[in-house]
């Protein structure tokens, strides 16, 4: 069964999309240095300092990104392929939310971290997200889909003709 926040299985060295970054790290390092980042320097309200309405619209779009993400590795749990960058891919998954996007996870997860920003009332979280999204597409997703098109072949690439990266 596919581990979303583990490693180690075993799989062959090269059988995986060489990332620059794993996805957790990426999303993970600059909501932290976010933190750190309005102790050291606030910007605005400061952590919290939004009240409630920031509280609400915040965990909405939490909630909102939680959607695309829970659809898409629901996918791939039933197609048995492994959600992590770092294990190979053992299916293509074209079902669900990626009629729509190839990238409902990392769409899912911006819009987490972009909601958890609003829910602190973070603004540096806010001024990291455009360079977390800059090595998302050139340091995950773009590698990503090299070693698909690799393992994949003709049937990747029609995919890639027919849904969007994005949205």
């Amino acid at each position: 069964m596919a581990k979303f926040w583990e490693s180690g299985s075993g799989a062959a060295e090269g059988d995986h999309a060489k990332v620059a970054v794993r996805p957790p790290v990426l999303f993970g390092a600059p909501l932290l240095a976010a933190m750190v980042l309005e102790e050291l320097l606030p910007l605005g309200p400061g952590l919290g300092g939004g009240g409630m309405r920031a509280v609400l619209v915040g965990l909405g779009l939490v909630v909102l990104g939680l959607v695309p993400f829970g659809l898409a590795v629901r996918r791939f749990l039933a197609a048995g392929t492994n959600i992590p960058t770092w294990e190979p891919s053992l299916a293509l998954v074209e079902e669900g939310p990626y009629r729509c996007t190839r990238n409902p996870i990392y769409i899912g997860l911006v819009t987490v971290y972009f909601g958890l920003a609003v829910a602190m009332t973070s603004v540096w979280a806010v001024l990291l997200l455009p360079f977390l999204v800059a090595v998302l597409h050139y340091g995950v997703v773009l590698r990503e889909e090299a070693y698909l098109a690799a393992k994949f072949g003709d049937a990747y690439r029609e995919f890639q003709k027919r849904v969007p990266r994005w949205l």
